[in-house]
């Protein structure tokens, strides 16, 4: 067996089976090996580990698979984010990345496994934003992998995610929306429909409202609290989706006396309940004082729709609805921002863009009218 060391250099030999070894001695004092065909072979090979060595690159962790590494990585995600995007999470990494990448091992990952990953996704008929979103996990997971010295540079930052498809948001205009109320006239959750119309409040939000949360005096509500969905289709209370979301709203006068008439209504439920009523202080909740699903009120929400011969529409349009009717009657759009709940003015503006033409008319009429005098 030939042996040629260098100082500093690591070394270089060959075994009787005829391949080439480099090896590398590591700061705790191990050895890392390095095998191929021809000397010049693991001659690259060891220049590349002493060149990572010295700029701390070098990788000195057991090898695993993509598939070992992210099942790990999950497990430290719990907790330090909601159980929904946890959920989430696990759902990606099972359906989508190890059926295709779960056996690479993580060392070896590259940019072209990545777009071929994505390519197969977007063939498979998933989304331009389904498959963003994985990207954005992914590339959380193996900035981690970077951080934990696993892996020597983050991949998923040398691929260009597909672009996020569009969605062409579709609020209901003033008229329809006052066809959509009369429509609920009557209806067990006419109080929930005219909030979300008039606050732009999140179905969450408006399922965890708790009547502590209003103050009829001051006619004003408090967003505190969110109901999220967990594993096996249970709802619990959590913080709302960001800081500015929890917030305070002024309430109209029509808002405060419906809420009213539906907390008597709510209090005969009760009474007739009785024992089986279970308190949980909730303003919408079931006959039994439990929390509503979210999919039943969805469903009633297209059947309200459909009754009253308005286009289909998702349940978060009804905040749309309430923010582009709000800018239609001129509304500041720094109000807008805090009613939503909106981190910066520059996303409520950058949302409702389609508003902003009939904004300037206005402007430019103002102008016209205190300068020609």
């Amino acid at each position: 067996m030939g042996k040629n060391r260098g100082h500093g250099e690591g070394s270089i030999y060959q075994q009787t089976d005829g391949r080439w070894t480099a090896a590398i001695t590591l700061e705790n004092r191990k050895r890392k090996v390095f095998y191929g065909k021809t000397r010049k072979e693991v001659q690259e090979k060891l220049k590349k580990a002493l060149r990572e060595q010295q700029q701390g690159t070098l990788i000195t962790a057991p090898q695993q698979t993509l598939e070992q590494f992210l099942k790990h990585w999950l497990e430290s995600r719990t907790g330090a984010v909601r159980s929904r995007t946890t959920e989430r999470y696990e759902q990606y990494i099972r359906l989508h990345i190890l059926p295709v990448l779960g056996h690479v091992k993580l060392d070896k990952l590259t940019a072209q496994h990545i777009n071929q990953l994505y390519k197969k996704k977007l063939e498979e008929g998933l989304s331009p934003t389904t498959v963003n979103t994985l990207h954005a996990m992914l590339h959380k997971a193996l900035s981690d992998a970077v951080k934990w010295e696993l892996v020597g540079k983050n991949v998923c930052s040398l691929v260009e995610p597909p672009r996020r498809a569009h969605y062409e948001m579709t609020p209901l205009t003033p008229e329809q929306a006052q066809k959509l109320l009369a429509t609920a006239k009557g209806h067990n959750l006419e109080a929930l429909f005219l909030l979300a119309l008039t606050t732009g409040m999140r179905r969450g939000e408006l399922l965890a409202l708790k009547w502590q949360d209003i103050s009829f005096s001051q006619s004003m509500l408090q967003v505190k609290r969110i109901f999220t969905r967990q594993p096996g289709n249970r709802y619990v209370e959590a913080e709302p989706k960001t800081a500015k979301s929890r917030r305070s709203i002024l309430l109209a006068p029509m808002v405060l006396d419906l809420l009213q008439e539906h907390r008597k209504h709510q209090n005969e439920i009760k009474r007739e309940a009785g024992a089986d009523w279970q308190d949980h202080d909730l303003v919408f909740c079931t006959s039994l004082g439990t929390p509503l699903n979210p999919n039943k009120v969805l469903e009633r929400f297209n059947t309200l729709l459909k009754k009253a011969g308005l286009p289909h529409i998702r349940f978060h349009d009804l905040r749309h609805s309430a923010a582009t009717i709000l800018l239609l009657m001129k509304v500041n759009p720094k109000v807008v921002q805090e009613i939503l709940g909106h981190n910066q003015i520059s996303m409520t503006m950058d949302i409702y863009s389609h508003v902003l033409p009939t904004m300037q008319e206005d402007a430019v009429s103002k102008m016209n009218d205190a300068l020609q005098g």
